[in-house]
């Protein structure tokens, strides 16, 4: 049981059953809570202050959150990344330089600033899909909308689905 249940969440996250997804968003941003991922779309209009309070947000509710990042670089441009918070996880020679992943951590506010500018550089070419990871709980996703509906204008919760027990043949 969660000790800060939203009024209006209480009620629809209090069944016996475990939350399978919550999504919630507005129209120009939409997030996907699992208890391992959270799925975000931004659309191609979305304001960057609210690239910043979504990646925020996320990171107020669970600094141990993570997005996985893979680039083809030079090898000089490998360490130019790491500058920017990101974290080295592995690198190989492939065809047109390395082949580097990094992972960026929401526990740290210069990767988060680096990744809300990357998301604006992608966001010029169309809409944005991300996917960052963490251990989320049914009490972490009510958090996380509390978080965001607390501090992010026209936030509203869409849709909620419960995990269903698989049925045994008897």
């Amino acid at each position: 049981m969660c000790a800060q249940k939203t009024q209006d969440l209480e009620a629809k996250i209090s069944p016996p059953q475990s939350l399978g997804s919550f999504e919630m968003g507005r129209n120009d941003v939409n997030v996907v809570c699992t208890y391992g991922k959270i799925a975000v779309w931004f659309g191609r209009k979305v304001p960057d202050y609210i690239i910043a309070q979504v990646l925020i947000g996320i990171s107020k509710v669970d600094p141990s959150t993570v997005h996985e990042f893979e680039i083809i670089c030079d090898f000089d441009e490998i360490t130019e990344y790491e500058s920017k918070g990101y974290i080295l996880v592995s690198y190989g020679k492939t065809a047109g330089g390395y082949r580097v992943n990094y992972s960026i951590p929401f526990s740290n506010k210069k990767a988060l600033f680096h990744l809300s500018r990357f998301v604006l550089e992608e966001l010029q070419k169309g809409e944005v899909r991300k996917d960052f990871y963490w251990n989320g709980s049914d009490c972490d996703i009510q958090r996380l909308y509390k978080e965001f509906r607390n501090n992010i204008d026209s936030w509203e919760l869409k849709a909620i689905n419960y995990k269903t027990e698989p049925q045994t043949n008897r």
